[in-house]
This record gives C-alpha cells, structure tokens and sequence, in this order.
C-alpha cells in the first residue's frame, strides 16, 4: 500500500505530537497548553486531525477525528478561558489525555499493520497483538486520567488562587 502526498503530510505531521505529549506527561502530569510544547501540540494536532478526513478510508476514521478534535478544542478552549471555574481545569485535563489516546490508538495500529514493510506485525485487526497494544492504551487512559485529576485536587489552590 503506497501512502499519497497528503497522507505523508498526515503522518509526518501529526507525528511529532507524540514525543511532545510524552515529554509534557512525564515533566507535567498532563498536556499543559500554555507551554512552548503544548502550543506546539495542539499544532500537530491539529495538522493531523484536519488531514484525516480526505484520506479516511474508514467511517470510524472520520469519526474518531471528529472527537479527537472536540477534545482538542475543548481543552485548549478551557485553557484560555480566564477567570474559569475550578473544574474547567479537571475537564481541560481529561480532554486532552483523551486526544492522546485517540493519537496514540491509530498510530499503533497502523504501525502494527504497516510495520515492518512487507511483513507487519498484525495483518488481522482482531490480532492479539494488536487488541492487546489497544487494551493497553485504554488502561492507560482508564488508571491516568484519575490520577491526573487527583494530582490536580491536591494544588487546585496553586492553579486557581481564587480558590482557597
């Protein structure tokens, strides 16, 4: 399967959003929008969200981006808004680990059926391979979004000094 010039640009540009979000999940404990990275996340983000739709060959394809990029919105949208209410900050967290996880779903997927060229890991989308990478991504989401949320509890007072 041969990958078309937008397809090239989907993936090339949505790619260094993953490296992105590792770095700010590891040194932050979330997507934080008002770093350097996390403008250059949404940005990537974007890119490739946008670039789904015409190389979509999949209806669940369309549909994953659409949430992707509600998530993407909603949670720098909340990053901006000033004066916002202590659980804007909660809802601004989990939706933006959601759009890593919906990053990170069809990147290891197609990279378990694209790779290595001429013989991929999985060939088969009910492949236990690849159900298990899903699994593992919907764990992750499942256990980090908590934490996160509570991390956030614990120096609410910090991020919002008009609560106290």
């Amino acid at each position: 399967m041969t990958i078309s010039p937008l397809g090239w640009l989907h993936t090339l540009g949505s790619l260094p959003a993953i490296p992105l979000a590792a770095y700010m999940l590891f040194k932050h404990g979330r997507i934080a929008p008002a770093t350097g990275a996390g403008r250059a996340y949404f940005w990537f983000m974007l890119l490739g969200v946008l670039t789904v739709y015409p190389i979509a060959h999949q209806p669940v394809s369309a549909i994953v981006a659409t949430v992707t990029l509600v998530a993407l919105l909603v949670g720098y949208g909340l990053s901006k808004w000033p004066g916002r209410p202590r659980a804007a900050h909660y809802v601004e967290t989990a939706a933006l680990s959601l759009s890593v996880f919906l990053l990170m779903v069809p990147t290891v997927s197609e990279s378990l059926r694209r790779l290595p060229a001429g013989h991929p890991l999985v060939t088969d989308m009910k492949d236990p391979l690849l159900l298990g990478a899903q699994g593992v991504l919907l764990l992750l989401l499942l256990v980090g979004v908590p934490l996160q949320l509570r991390s956030i509890s614990k120096q609410q007072p910090a991020l919002n000094p008009s609560v106290a």
